[in-house]
This record gives structure tokens, sequence and C-alpha cells, in this order.
């Protein structure tokens, strides 16, 4: 079959890939059925466990061989199987895992005999452990000096984020910081603006927004094998990439195609970049007295950057 880009392909990610050329692909984010009985129109996802990890094995190769040998793959993925998928990822593909997220929310389905479960897993790997694409200043957040205490000697370019993102550190900010490993993006429930209304999973275009930003080029081909409400694909247009997208279900498929209508290069991501700074403090949240936090200022954006080694800048790239 013809591949061609910047379009969504009604097709099995499997047949997808097999039909790109090895060593195309820039960035692959993947959010692939969980294997937890969830209601698709066109896939059981409801596999013997042994049948789900060989499937699992499958497609995460084919993502691999499609890789640049600078390329990234970042994998969202739940409890059930996310210790299994990390495995394979690195053990038996050969990936170098960066970075272990934990993606940090609310309002997740309530328990009744067990701890609500409010946090989904997002695995960041690379091809190359020495060389890959990572433009820090293209996604840095304020920082607890910053946000919290409004200290001067706060850097105005703010700090990466570290790796768990959380909903609402404005209730604890000593414990959560902006720059701390906890993520904070809200999910998109069905009362959001930016909610498609046709899908049931969808991911925060500011999550997707953050991982393309810092692990692709301007121009770079992004991929998502499991195209799903389409948000890595719209967040990639949004964002001057080019990109594909593999989606099984004939109507979410033509859902996909209409969103990718609807947006076009250059227009914002939906949702707030650093919703620390623009949700109100809580009563528990706020004990600075009436004085509000300073805003950071912000940063002139820098060229895109290729890294050696745990992030050493070795060259500029692009821009």
């Amino acid at each position: 079959m013809a591949i061609k880009l910047d379009q969504i392909h009604n097709t099995d990610c499997l047949e997808g890939m097999a039909a790109l050329k090895a060593g195309s692909v820039d960035l692959a984010f993947a959010d692939p059925p969980f294997n937890i009985g969830y209601d698709y129109d066109e896939y059981d996802d409801r596999k013997a466990a042994d049948e789900y990890l060989d499937w699992s094995r499958q497609w995460m190769a084919a993502v691999v061989r499609v890789l640049r040998p600078t390329g990234t793959f970042w994998l969202a993925i739940g409890d059930e199987y996310a210790a299994e998928l990390k495995c394979i990822a690195t053990r038996e593909l050969g990936l170098t895992c960066r970075n272990w997220v934990v993606w940090y929310y609310t309002f997740g389905v309530h328990c009744k005999a067990k701890f609500t479960r409010s946090h989904a897993h997002l695995f960041y790997f690379v091809k190359d452990a020495k060389t890959f694409t990572f433009n820090d200043d293209a996604i840095r957040v304020p920082s607890a000096r910053q946000l919290v205490y409004g200290d001067r000697r706060a850097d105005p370019k703010g700090r990466i984020p570290d790796d768990t993102w959380i909903l609402r550190p404005q209730d604890v900010p000593d414990g959560f910081a902006a720059d701390g490993d906890t993520w904070y993006f809200p999910r998109v429930c069905g009362t959001f603006k930016e909610r498609a209304g046709w899908h049931g999973c969808q991911m925060p275009e500011q999550l997707l927004g953050r991982i393309i930003k810092a692990c692709s080029n301007e121009g770079d081909l992004v991929l998502d094998p499991f195209g799903g409400s389409g948000t890595t694909l719209a967040v990639a247009k949004k964002l001057n990439r080019r990109f594909v997208g593999f989606e099984l279900s004939k109507e979410y498929a033509s859902q996909i195609e209409k969103r990718l209508k609807n947006c076009k290069p250059g227009q914002p991501l939906d949702g707030s970049e650093n919703p620390l700074a623009s949700v109100p403090a809580t009563a528990e949240g706020r004990r600075l007295g009436d004085r509000k936090p300073r805003r950071p200022r912000s940063s002139e954006a820098t060229a895109p950057t290729l890294f050696d080694t745990e992030g050493t800048r070795s060259r500029k790239v692009g821009g």
C-alpha cells in the first residue's frame, strides 16, 4: 500500500508501518489499547496476556524499524503491562529508556473497594543512547522560585520538568514543584472545550505538545501507530511537523480527518502550556498572604539542538 504523509490512514498499524521506509521517522508516540476490556468498535481489547504481549512485541519492533538512528519513541501504557512492555523495548528491541514519566490526573474512574487509579505511564525511549533530539528550552516550566515564592533570583527561562506530571500541584507547592517529576496536565474530561466527543481516551494537546516540542524539530516526521482521537497528529500539524498515523476504526479515522482539516500550522494548542501559572490556588495551597506569585517572563526560543550522552549539546540543527 502507498503511504502518504500528513494523513491518517484507515489500516492496521502493522500493515501501515510495513509500508513506511526504514529509518524515516524522527518521533513516534503510541497510546495502544491497554488490554483492559475497553469497548472499541473494531478491536478486541480482551486478549490473553501472552497474545497481547506478542502483538505488542510485533508493533514495537515495527516502530523501531522505521525510527531514524537518532529517533525517539514515547509509549503511553497502563499499570497492567507497563513493566513487561518496558522490558521488551529495552532488553529485546535494544532501546534505551531515558525516563519513566508518570502522568498524574484526577477524575479517574471511581473505585469502591480499592484506590482510584489516577495516573498513566509514559516511557521515553531513544534508539541511540548517545545521540538524540532534546530541545530543553522549548519545554521549560516555571520554577518554584518563580511560581510559589516570587523570588527575583529565579531564572526567567524556568526549569526542565521532571518525570512526574501532576494535576493540581498548587495544593502542595513544596511537594510538587513545577520543575519536579510530576507532570501537570488535566485529563480531557467530557465537559472540556477541547473534548472531541467521539473518543473515550483523548490525550491533552499540551501533554503531546511537550513531547513533540522536546523530541522533534520543525519539519521532522512524527508517527502515531494508533490514531485514536487524533491528538498526536493534530498537535504535530500545529507545531509544523510532518506526520503520519494509522487507525483501525473507520469511524475514528474519519473523525481524525475532520479534526486535521480544522487545525493549521502555527495554531495555538488547546489548554494551558503552564497550568500552574494559570489556575487559582486553593485555600490550603495559598499560604503566602495576599501577595500574588510573580508570573514568569517568556524566554526567547532557541534553535533546536541534538544532544550526546545525557543531554550534552553536540551541535545545533535546523533553525
